[in-house]
């Protein structure tokens, strides 16, 4: 989708506009359009490089990026998010990109695991993630890891 700007950002480089929206889109989506009460505030995003998308000043596209040995032995994205209004667009697809893009700034090249929404794998595999696991429940929604390899 065209027209979103992207900005990742360490923890201490969000400003608290930009952390009050990341909170603000996880919370609508993950707890209550998903209607899922979780710990959506871990203790990981401290840690964490923040992608953000923004449009026309609104927070659109989220993504977690954490370094190896975080989540798990390899890289992972998380929290992965976008606005009702964008879906469809292909913003979704972008935001993966970037992510992995952000992770490989950072640390070179490296395999990505990730803990996804079972619904979505075939959008993961599109990005090159492969199934890594059996599926498993958390916060009462299906989930798979899956893997991408370098």
């Amino acid at each position: 989708m065209s027209g979103i700007a992207w900005r990742c950002v360490a923890f201490d480089e969000l400003t608290v506009s930009e952390l009050y929206a990341l909170l603000q889109l996880r919370s609508e989506v993950f707890v209550v359009e998903q209607a899922c009460v979780f710990q959506d505030i871990d203790g990981a995003d401290g840690k964490a490089m923040h992608l953000l998308g923004t449009l026309d000043g609104q927070l659109v596209a989220y993504a977690r990026c954490l370094a190896a040995g975080l989540k798990f032995t390899e890289a992972s994205i998380g929290r992965v998010v976008t606005r009702d209004s964008i879906r469809g667009s292909g913003a979704g697809h972008e935001l993966i990109e970037r992510a992995i893009a952000c992770l490989a700034r950072q640390s070179g090249a490296q395999a990505i695991r990730i803990g996804a929404q079972a619904r979505l794998e075939a959008f993961y595999q599109r990005h090159g993630f492969e199934k890594a696991g059996p599926p498993y429940i958390e916060d009462a929604i299906s989930h798979i890891e899956m893997l991408r390899r370098v």
